[in-house]
């Protein structure tokens, strides 16, 4: 087994695209109910990389089999040093490692751009891998929020999970950006 994580690049759009229109379809990982088309989940990573977030691929054998980025957790200026992060790997890498090599590089290049919390918003309790992905990457739970959303004829709680990146809350952090 050959894995890579780098940086996403828009060549690998069509594939990206097509991992995601399963969790839309098929799944609660996200709260989405259209599939989003090519030209959308391009510019949706031209979106998080002009704002300085990273946007990782996960090649196995030369294909893109999953993807992970970091963005904004909240838009108020305040939290602009706490991120939330996003991970999906295609049903043919899962159990792989792939999930966890994805969140590792994430979390590496989140703390070396100076975040220092990092938020992740699980699809609901059931969604076990996810969670013990999570756990094992050194995330607590903060809480589970019952019946947030309403998808596939049923209301979904949703598992919030938090990291501290780098330093996180032992000391204040670095100057003030524009992020």
């Amino acid at each position: 087994m050959s894995l890579l994580i780098r940086p996403a690049t828009e060549a690998d759009v069509p594939a990206i695209a097509a991992i995601y229109a399963v969790e839309v379809r098929e799944r609660v990982n996200t709260y989405e109910y259209e599939v989003p088309d090519e030209a959308e989940m391009a510019e949706r990573m031209r979106r998080v990389l002009a704002a300085g977030y990273p946007y990782l691929a996960a090649e196995l054998n030369g294909q893109v089999v999953g993807y992970a980025y970091a963005g904004s957790y909240r838009s108020r200026i305040a939290y602009q040093w706490t991120v939330e992060n996003s991970v999906y790997v295609a049903d043919a890498a899962q159990g792989r490692g792939v999930g966890k090599a994805l969140m590792l590089r994430l979390i590496a290049e989140c703390e070396a751009r100076g975040y220092r919390q990092m938020v992740a918003v699980i699809g609901e309790p059931a969604n076990t891998a996810s969670i013990k992905l999570h756990e094992r990457l050194g995330f607590t739970l903060i809480g589970v929020f019952p019946a947030l959303a309403w998808k596939h004829g049923r209301w979904l709680d949703t598992v919030q999970m938090q990291r501290a990146l780098g330093d996180g809350a032992a000391h204040p952090p670095s100057e003030p950006t524009n992020r």
